[in-house]
């Protein structure tokens, strides 16, 4: 893609920020409030903190493998939800006195980690199934539909420099999102404890390129991929504006145009080294719903009963029918 139409389709995104030169850079990147080398020591600091008040509620699992299509997914079995349920029942029955309730304006104060930018805020995802899943919140109510920006990309990278870990984004409730206010996810990696990190690392190596663009002949729905060269080692600002520019490649390879007006649903993962996008058709496989982390290869279910379903057509073919079927680059 020529560079003149790339840095359009950065500045129509993001025109407050310019990189014309090294003074403009640094005014951007004093907008970082996240001081280097202390989230992860924030971040564990506070899950302590909020386990012992109360805040945060972990939900327990059982888990197990099954593998399909060179893939050993994990799966886990979420066997109590009653938490997280009666949570959610009063969070309905707040929705319909208030219209607007929104758990992030405010967020509880005893889940906060850490200020990471003047429009980003770090907390703990309260209903955790991993340990330090992080949620990355706009400061400012956005809509979780809304197209990820450079901002977005800035904060994710100075959080993303301070540990090894997996970003992702549900955008849309059709691809697994539970709450309309934007947000970001991070998870440390592993996923698993044995094996690659991401269960899908093994499919990664045969992705088939076209210019910077490429497709994993083991994913039969439509998707795009990008590697991503040591971003999170550049200041956060300049790692962001080559992700943006990336993220929008994977948009265009996926047949949206954010310029448009248009909105799809997809997931979207970042790790260090790689961004993968995925198109969504649907929020469920029957009655086994998925996001981002199922495309990373981990999958929930709520009892043996879906365990039972998934096992049946496999975690594969699950993937397959939630998402839009097809292969496209370009």
């Amino acid at each position: 893609m020529p560079k003149k139409r790339s840095l359009l389709r950065i500045l129509q995104f993001s025109d407050k920020f310019t990189f014309n030169n090294t003074q403009q850079q640094d005014m951007v990147e004093e907008k970082i409030l996240l001081q280097p080398g202390t989230l992860w020591t924030k971040a564990k600091k506070q899950t302590k903190h909020a386990l012992q008040c109360g805040a945060l509620l972990c939900i327990p699992t059982e888990s197990e493998f099954v593998e399909q299509d060179g893939v050993s997914f994990l799966v886990r079995i979420m066997s109590n939800l009653a938490r997280k349920e009666q949570a959610k029942r009063q969070q309905e029955k707040h929705n319909t006195s208030c219209a607007d309730f929104n758990p992030f304006l405010p967020y509880e104060e005893d889940l906060f980690v850490a200020d990471i930018s003047d429009t980003h805020v770090c907390i703990l995802n309260k209903y955790n199934v991993v340990d330090y899943h992080l949620l990355l919140i706009t400061r400012a109510f956005e809509e979780q539909e809304s197209w990820l920006t450079l901002q977005d990309f800035a904060a994710m990278w100075a959080c993303m420099a301070e540990f090894d870990g997996l970003a992702f984004y549900n955008a849309g409730k059709t691809a697994g999102a539970s709450q309309r206010h934007k947000h970001l996810q991070i998870v440390p990696l592993p996923l698993v404890p044995t094996g690659p990190q991401i269960p899908i690392e093994p499919l990664l190596g045969a992705a088939q390129f076209q210019n910077s663009i490429a497709t994993i002949p083991g994913f039969t729905f439509l998707h795009a991929f990008a590697t991503l060269e040591s971003c999170w080692q550049k200041p956060p600002f300049l790692a962001a504006k080559i992700t943006l520019e990336r993220y929008l490649s994977l948009l265009e390879a996926v047949g949206l145009q954010p310029g448009r007006g248009q909105f799809g649903a997809y997931n979207l993962l970042v790790t260090r080294k790689w961004m993968l996008l995925v198109r969504r058709a649907q929020e469920y496989f029957q009655s086994i719903p998925v996001n981002s982390l199922g495309f990373a290869g981990t999958l929930f279910v709520r009892d043996q009963q879906q365990m039972q379903i998934l096992k049946q057509h496999g975690p594969m073919t699950v993937l397959r029918n939630v998402a839009v079927p097809g292969l496209k680059v370009g």
